[in-house]
């Protein structure tokens, strides 16, 4: 459960007289578990990226030491594992908090350790309010709500069907699509759901189906549920345009669905996963193109979004650590809120103290998938 990670010590390196110096930062992720999908490609992205680091030196003159642990996607383990990386460990900084679930029962052991955290999960709660040591990547379930009902407006589209996983993720972002709907003129005809085991839902697709005027279905959701969801999709032959979340953007969600049954799928999703398709001069391109390569040749596989979020973090951390020129918690913390046009995969990240995420919805690029593969929605 637990993975040490310094290579290429300085002393290798010729810097013999800073050898013995490190920056101790822990992660929690989902390796292992029903998240692990998400966690995995997130942990291989840390090793990836903290070993990549120190055979450059390190950061300061130090390199950094990742203590990670799996905490299987359990929110109980991966408060347990929180405290330990600050008690024990004695870390500077923690990454992780794979699912929603995990990042809040993370969030009260940085904030009263004082230490920075910086989540890898969705759900808008994370960060707002702002909590002083508290941050995090991915873009948030409101935002993806907005994002998929620009996207409906323009398509004309007025009444839909709503199908949520009750999962920390799945509830919090049918509760802001809820709460956004209305501003763009849209109405929700049908409200159903499912938990986190459920492999069926054609009950409730076929409810969907038989409400009169529906025009779309949304399903917000991660996991393994929204790939069922999509093939049951298919199955009832609904024939009505399909929305998935951002917490499903990844080949996984294709492979798991099929894709056949996931043409026509859209989703809002980060530039990660079009990088062929962006613009030469688009920022996050070559930050993107790098991951790509580097990831996909130490993996032998491409990346996810999800390993995009870990990749940021990491990024994040490292900068925030050269300008703060400190290792104490509370210069990091001060130095990651003034991080500032730092692109990432997933967005260029300008922080404040009002904005701990530090990206708005432009920084979201909505996709649809053809042919088994992303592409761009114009």
């Amino acid at each position: 459960m637990k993975t040490l990670t310094a290579l290429a010590t300085l002393a290798a390196l010729g810097l013999a007289g800073a050898a013995s110096a490190e920056i101790r930062i822990g992660a929690t992720l989902s390796e292992t578990g029903p998240a692990a999908f998400l966690g995995d490609p997130e942990a291989k992205t840390l090793r990836m990226l903290v070993d990549k680091v120190n055979a450059a030196g390190g950061v300061n003159g130090e390199e950094i030491a990742l203590t990670l642990y799996d905490d299987g996607g359990d929110p109980n383990k991966a408060r347990t594992f929180a405290t330990r990386l600050v008690e024990d460990d004695e870390v500077v900084a923690i990454i992780g908090g794979t699912t929603t679930g995990a990042s809040m029962s993370i969030i009260p052991v940085a904030e009263d350790a004082e230490i920075p955290f910086i989540s890898l999960a969705g759900a808008i709660e994370i960060v707002d309010p702002v909590k002083e040591w508290v941050f995090k990547t991915p873009h948030t379930d409101r935002m993806a709500c907005q994002k998929i009902f620009e996207d409906m407006k323009a398509r004309g589209i007025t009444k839909i069907g709503l199908i949520s996983g009750t999962d920390g993720f799945g509830a919090s972002m049918r509760k802001q699509c809820l709460d956004v709907v209305g501003d763009y003129g849209i109405e929700i005809l049908a409200d159903e759901s499912y938990g986190p085991t459920d492999a069926d839902m054609t009950p409730q697709l076929t409810n969907i189906k038989s409400t009169a005027g529906i025009e779309a279905v949304l399903n917000p959701g991660f996991g393994q549920g929204p790939s069922i969801v999509t093939r049951n999709y298919q199955q009832l032959a609904v024939g009505l345009p399909l929305y998935q979340s951002h917490g499903v953007a990844s080949k996984g969600f294709i492979d798991l669905a099929g894709p056949a049954a996931a043409e026509g799928v859209r989703l809002p999703g980060t530039a990660l996963l079009v990088g062929d398709l962006l613009a030469a001069d688009d920022p996050q391109k070559p930050v993107v193109d790098a991951y790509v390569s580097e990831y996909t040749a130490a993996n032998g596989e491409a990346p996810s979004t999800f390993g995009g979020y870990a990749h940021d973090a990491f990024a994040i951390l490292v900068d925030a650590l050269k300008r703060a020129g400190s290792t104490e918690p509370s210069d990091i913390r001060d130095a990651i809120e003034k991080t500032s046009g730092l692109a990432g995969t997933t967005g260029v990240v300008t922080m404040t103290p009002e904005d701990h995420l530090g990206f708005d919805l432009s920084a979201f690029r909505m996709l649809e998938i053809k042919d088994g593969t992303w592409t761009l929605v114009q």
